[in-house]
């Protein structure tokens, strides 16, 4: 690991008795502490805080801010991520006081302006999915999927059948099985043919009567739609098994098929990726969840609901599974995602998906004389290609690529997802870059592939921090600063 430049903690850059401001003593008397509170919960002195003066603390922060990489300064062309560009229209609507200073437990009869943007959205929601039944609750796609399959293992106990098994398909993301894991269901995989879509043979040699729900992602994660998606969807139906779509490639196909339509009967979103909403650094997200229509009494409550020109909190549901989130989920996600989708409307929204598609496959067309990409002509939102040439013949690997490119100023696509391409290197330009900028990430992945071995392997050469050990960053981490 090489530190260009050494930026110091807040707590390094403090010193005793520096403040931003000093108040004069209150006019009024004040209770000590002691007096409001019982004395085991009081603490024995204030907390450890820096001591700063305020243009001290400004420039901190925004000099470490000049140190990331953002979607408003780079090119994030993060595969399975879908880090587009967020207007900024919304971010201000979303700030405005009348949503942003709402009170979760404010009288609904206050909040009608609010209530009415979620009943919209979950309209909307349930009619670019093909699956009316919708909850907004869900914190996040993981829990989107939880939720789901919460849904899912509801109904097949209010049927009286004991279904205990999960398929998902080699080529998911990482959280289908974590969360059949959580709902109490075992995993098994289904294999990807040599086209790197579901091997039917494999599906029907693993499909029996304890199969719960195969949770497959469709465009999958090679950014390849399944041409047998239907003969797929009723295999499973035939055995009395759900289908859950793991939405998080819906960029590619909003205003072009529904999943409902194509047989899909639980799923969630990704508004986040894919309706505007800030991505990344671990949140803030929402996962909202569309069912068909005999899943929707086992949905989470509340609901939102409309009587007249009223609209109000359903709580009813003897068969719901309950609430899986505090208050109402993430709103500020929510209002983004709803101001996305007025904003572009339906025809707008098919734009979105062909302009990403055209930008993938435009950009597919530019890197397949650099790297392999073993699966399809053609792709959806996304390509994989693969290092593995390069590795073999040069001794550069998918990440001395993805380092090194960071020195051009683009943000490293993907890489070593998904695990079924050998060195991946998972690309998405999404539909919101120019077709400059994909020639000149284009152009610098050729510059990458002809540099000297050296020069790659040291990289990244222009950022603060060059190769942290990610392992030990993952398994001894330290996030607390102590003196």
């Amino acid at each position: 690991m090489r530190n260009q430049q050494a930026t110091k903690l807040i707590f390094e850059l403090s010193r005793p008795g520096r403040r931003a401001a000093v108040l004069d003593p209150p006019d009024l008397p004040v209770p000590e502490a002691s007096d409001c509170l019982p004395a085991e919960h009081l603490a024995d002195g204030p907390p450890p805080l820096p001591e700063l003066a305020e243009g001290d603390v400004v420039r901190h922060f925004v000099n470490l801010s000049t140190q990331n990489m953002s979607v408003d300064t780079h090119f994030y062309p993060l595969g399975s991520c879908t880090m587009k560009y967020n207007p900024k229209r919304n971010e201000r609507l979303a700030s405005l006081p009348g949503f942003a200073a709402v009170h979760p437990l404010q009288d609904e009869a206050t909040t009608q302006g609010w209530l009415r943007v979620l009943y919209e959205l979950q309209q909307m929601l349930g009619e670019i999915s093909g699956l009316p039944g919708v909850s907004l609750q869900p914190a996040a796609g993981a829990h989107g999927e939880l939720t789901a399959l919460m849904v899912a293992a509801a109904h097949f106990r209010q049927r009286g059948e004991a279904r205990d098994i999960v398929l998902t398909a080699d080529s998911a993301h990482g959280t289908n099985p974590a969360s059949a894991a959580m709902v109490g269901y075992e995993t098994r995989t289904v294999v990807s043919g040599p086209d790197g879509l579901v091997d039917v043979d494999d599906l029907r040699a693993k499909l029996d009567d304890r199969v719960a729900v195969f949770m497959l992602t469709n465009p999958n994660t090679l950014g390849l739609f399944d041409s047998r998606i239907r003969e797929i969807t009723s295999m499973v139906h035939d055995r009395g098994g759900l289908i859950y779509l793991d939405g998080a490639n819906m960029n590619a196909i909003l205003g072009i098929v529904r999943p409902g339509d194509f047989g899909a009967d639980l799923m969630h979103y990704n508004p986040h990726k894919t309706f505007s909403g800030p991505h990344g650094g671990g949140g803030p997200g929402a996962g909202p969840i569309c069912v068909r229509e005999d899943l929707a009494r086992f949905l989470p409550r509340p609901i939102v609901r409309r009587d007249g020109d009223r609209y109000f909190w359903d709580e009813e549901g003897e068969d719901s599974i309950g609430r899986v989130r505090s208050f109402f989920g993430n709103q500020g996600i929510l209002l983004r995602a709803f101001a996305y989708l007025r904003t572009y409307g339906g025809d707008g929204l098919r734009q979105v998906s062909e302009d990403a598609v055209l930008g993938a496959n435009y950009l597919l067309s530019r890197v397949r004389h650099i790297l392999d990409v073993p699966h399809g002509e053609r792709c959806m939102h996304e390509f994989v290609a693969t290092a593995a040439r390069l590795k073999k013949e040069r001794g550069l690997s998918a990440m001395d690529l993805a380092k090194r490119i960071l020195d051009f100023g683009f943000h490293a696509p993907t890489v070593y997802f998904p695990l079924v391409v050998e060195e991946a290197v998972m690309i998405e330009p999404t539909e919101t870059e120019s077709k400059e900028t994909l020639d000149a990430f284009a152009e610098a992945l050729f510059r990458v592939t002809e540099e000297a071995v050296d020069l790659v392997k040291d990289a990244p050469h222009t950022t603060r921090i060059s190769r942290p050990d990610d392992v030990a960053a993952s398994r001894r981490p330290v996030i607390r600063w102590t003196p």
